[in-house]
């Protein structure tokens, strides 16, 4: 899942996107409100946690700004330095689905992000299966007959990518949106060795599931052979 951060402080957005990062996340860590607004506008994400104080727009106006061209799609964790309870419902009315006060512990900040993703409708509590393979996003664990699998943050990415689109072309271009931030310098072969890797992992598995590559276009996951197609 990709994750839009907006934090001012360079530490405290250092510290929550490694975090966050480390948690299987990809994250798009943006510093002012204008960069934040632009990245919604071109890149599908998962949720966003924002803060208020920002150099340019404050907080709450990108909220509203993000609701208006998303509607409720986009779930958005509010931390803030700011505690009082107008604050509070301030945000929370203008759309945000939680609020964390700073300082907060980090696992408290990925808790609650996993539970906005969990509510109905949104994207990230979906289980994805395609013949006896298997994906749950918010456990991001991989399963074949209800056998984990171990995959690499980046192999369990890309293939809940992949089993989104079960049967359908995912295009190169939209899975490096999807794997890497923005800040991420990516290889013209990394992709393709992502799906090499995948491939053989879900091979050995014996997943049921075959990655057909569309040369020029992008990839295809769908029922098949264990080899490696």
């Amino acid at each position: 899942m990709k994750i839009l951060l907006l934090e001012d402080n360079p530490s405290m957005r250092e510290i929550v996107a490694d975090h966050l990062t480390r948690s299987g996340f990809v994250v798009d860590a943006v510093r002012t409100g204008n960069e934040a607004l632009a990245a919604v506008a071109t890149v599908p994400y998962d949720a966003m946690v924002l803060d208020l104080g920002l150099p340019d727009i404050d907080g709450m106006d990108v909220l509203r700004q993000v609701r208006a061209r998303t509607g409720d799609r986009l779930p958005a964790l509010i931390v803030t330095a700011r505690d009082s309870l107008q604050s509070r419902l301030s945000g929370l009315n203008s759309g945000a689905d939680d609020y964390i006060v700073k300082p907060f512990e980090l696992v408290e900040l990925e808790a609650r992000l996993r539970v906005v993703l969990r509510r109905p409708g949104q994207r990230g509590s979906v289980r994805y299966a395609c013949g006896r393979l298997s994906f749950d996003s918010m456990s991001r664990q991989a399963l074949v007959d209800d056998i984990p699998i171990e995959l690499a943050r980046r192999e369990l990415a890309l293939l809940e990518e992949l089993l989104r689109a079960a049967g359908r072309v995912v295009v190169k271009d939209a899975l490096e949106d999807r794997l890497y931030s923005i800040e991420q310098e990516v290889s013209s072969n990394a992709i393709e060795a992502a799906v090499s890797r995948l491939r053989k992992k879900l091979a050995a598995a014996k997943a049921g599931v075959t990655i057909t590559t569309m040369r020029g276009i992008g990839y295809c996951m769908a029922l098949g052979g264990d080899d490696e197609g």
